[in-house]
């Protein structure tokens, strides 16, 4: 269902009509327009995506570059490139900022190399006053699209190709002077919301080894301070015959961990013909022959089942880690973020997690500063902090995001306050990390190499299946690969190991 703000005008071609087939029409279509400008030019051309934000975003842009590969674009990593896109967030307002000021560097490039396109989308496009901006003090962007359309980037790119191509033209005809009141078109393709799950098209993963499995789309949770719902739109579960038909490509490809995503993959199935729970989804892709590791995220703590605990502690493959939003410990404050939850449910919950599953690793997101905080709210959010004992904690200055219920709230804290008390939850949370975090010193554990060390080309970098990272002597032949590691010194927050004989 395509929303108001579509303003693409040309309508000329008679592609099929149902996705992905009219997709794989534009692709080929794509693919002989960037030949053509490919062999004017005489050199390839060359894409780089920008991501900002969540791991959804992140596995979005591996589906973008997916289809700017299979259309003829070589990715590199730099931004002078002839396509830049920008798949941004707007959770909080610090990421638009950084996505307008980023805008402008590239508009001083692009004035030396017109040529050049670029493209922005994801959630931040998702807000209309945003689109507004761009369109009114960035007239250079060539393309924006949303979250819900982002299957149709090779049509859109196709579009924005035969724009430019007039434009040359045009120019050509007027002996390189622009010709009057001809304007650079910026195509715009933003979707309110969608139905629509598109199967099967092109992905360029980051890792060979790993890679994340989109299970649901959007959110039903509308907590009071999150935008997320607004731009990613109702909750939608893939059929999970898809979701085990991809994962068992990527085994065949030689993927052996699997991230299972979804902004709430806990109520994963509700909307299905027949439905399915998320942990009976798990039962099904521990059945994957090759799969060694299962991932997940994000779990909201209101729909953490006993089922889930149940199948989590049974599982040999299921990572054992859990990210679980506190956000807040106050039970007044969490009633006011609409988060369906008390302290002492959420405190009740990880206790069970807990014993259910010994030596998993807890993590999770805290906000302070929302708005009518008190210092007695506060230290309700450090009690649980340190009840719970997480291994780590991403904590965020609440931001007020224009649309969310809380944003309209009275009471809002003192920046100064806000500060104070957020450096004092961050050493609370620091030191408890760095004590919980040893619990497996001088122990052999199986670790998931990613990649060469930055810092040190001699270490080996990996994961262990609660997500700490280990840091070891070893060569590159190991990335991929799941490898015995005793380690020797926990540094706080990562190992210092070495690898030895076996297999666990």
């Amino acid at each position: 269902m395509e929303g108001s703000r579509t303003t693409i005008e040309e309508r000329d071609m008679t592609p099929p009509a149902m996705e992905p087939e009219r997709q794989q029409y534009f692709m080929e279509r794509a693919r002989l327009q960037v030949k053509e400008l490919s062999d004017r030019l005489g050199r390839p051309l060359t894409c780089c995506i920008n991501t900002f934000g969540c791991q959804m975003n992140a596995r979005d842009s591996e589906k973008l570059l997916g289809i700017l590969e299979t259309i003829g674009y070589r990715a590199v990593e730099s931004e002078e490139a002839d396509f830049v896109l920008y798949n941004t967030c707007t959770v909080r307002e610090n990421a638009n900022l950084r996505v307008y000021g980023r805008l402008g560097q590239l508009g001083a490039y692009k004035k030396k190399h017109p040529q050049m396109m670029i493209a922005l989308c994801g959630c931040m496009m998702q807000e209309k006053e945003v689109v507004d901006k761009i369109k009114k003090s960035y007239r250079y962007v060539d393309l924006i699209f949303g979250t819900h359309n982002i299957f149709k980037l090779a049509e859109l790119v196709s579009l924005c190709l035969d724009s430019r191509k007039k434009e040359d033209e045009s120019r050509k005809a007027a002996e390189g002077t622009p010709v009057k009141g001809h304007k650079h078109k910026m195509v715009i393709d933003v979707w309110e919301d969608t139905d629509q799950i598109v199967e099967d098209l092109p992905v360029e993963r980051k890792y060979p080894f790993k890679s994340g499995v989109n299970i649901m789309f959007g959110c039903n949770n509308f907590c009071s301070y999150c935008i997320v719902p607004y731009v990613r739109g109702r909750e939608r579960s893939r059929k999970p015959e898809e979701i085990i038909k991809e994962i068992r490509r990527l085994a065949s490809d030689g993927v052996v961990e699997v991230m299972l995503l979804g902004q709430n993959v806990n109520s994963y199935g509700k909307n299905l013909e027949t439905p399915m729970t998320f942990a009976g989804l798990l039962r099904e892709v521990e059945k994957v022959d090759g799969i060694r590791r299962i991932r997940f995220m994000t779990s909201h703590p209101k729909d953490l089942s006993d089922e889930l605990i149940e199948v989590m502690a049974g599982s040999g493959k299921i990572c054992r880690h859990l990210h679980l939003p506190l956000q807040s410990g106050s039970s007044r404050i969490l009633k006011e973020m609409n988060r369906h939850y008390t302290k002492e449910q959420f405190l009740d919950l990880a206790a069970r997690i807990k014993a259910a599953v010994p030596g998993i690793s807890l993590t999770t997101d805290i906000i302070v500063g929302f708005p009518g905080e008190t210092e007695e709210d506060f230290l309700e959010t450090l009690d649980v902090v340190r009840r719970v004992g997480f291994d780590s904690a991403f904590t965020f200055i609440y931001s007020k995001r224009t649309g969310t219920p809380a944003a309209a709230m009275e009471d809002q804290v003192p920046e100064d306050v806000v500060k104070e008390r957020f450096d004092r939850l961050l050493k609370e949370v620091q030191d408890i990390s760095a004590e919980v975090c040893c619990r497996d010193e001088h122990t052999v554990q199986e670790v998931l190499v990613e990649e060469v060390n930055d810092h040190s080309p001699e270490l080996m970098t990996g994961r262990l299946s609660n997500n700490t990272v280990v840091h070891f002597p070893g060569d590159v032949s190991l990335i991929g690969k799941l490898v015995p590691v005793y380690l020797e010194e926990s540094r706080g927050f990562y190992y210092m190991g070495k690898q030895v004989d076996g297999a666990l």
